[in-house]
């Protein structure tokens, strides 16, 4: 008898458990609106809004697990000159590819980049959702678009959108 209850517990707890991977895998669906963006320095501990203080952008998650990110800087005009144009790059970071989620980690095989060296790898992301909000944070690397800071990880915040 202790036996077979032990076993409908165990039971009980793992379709728990598998009830929970599903919803987590389901709960990041939809489009999600930048709210927040700013990029931690390791060696420092600084913080630093690298695309100014009202950056926008949008991540969208699909149920057919795709998904499209972007992000583009405060106050960008439309670049005349040569120079002007390539400075746009500066001021963004777009993406999109087949991704899968792993506990609080979402991985996108990249597609399509802004920066060509990311086509064909993998992009990790750990991430959060509380209430209408996902909050994601970056593994620490060098980022292209700041190098000169060294070693930084971004932090971004979403809220859901209509």
């Amino acid at each position: 008898m202790h036996l077979s209850l032990t076993r409908i517990a165990l039971l009980a707890a793992l379709s728990t458990t598998a009830s929970a991977w599903a919803d987590d895998k389901t709960a990041i669906q939809g489009i999600w609106k930048l709210a927040a963006y700013e990029v931690e320095v390791q060696s420092s501990g600084e913080k630093f809004p690298p695309m100014g203080k009202n950056p926008s952008g949008y991540a969208i998650f699909t149920p057919q697990e795709r998904v499209s990110f972007i992000l583009t800087g405060d106050g960008r005009k439309a670049g005349k000159t040569a120079e002007e144009k390539a400075a746009l790059l500066d001021t963004l970071v777009a993406y999109s590819g087949k991704y899968r989620i792993e506990g609080d980690k979402w991985i996108t095989k990249v597609e399509v980049a802004w920066n060509p060296e990311w086509v064909g790898t993998e992009q990790s992301r750990t991430f959060k959702i509380t209430d209408n909000r996902l909050q994601v944070l970056t593994p620490w690397r060098v980022m292209p678009n700041w190098a000169d800071k060294g070693m930084t990880r971004s932090i971004v915040t979403f809220e859901r959108s209509n």
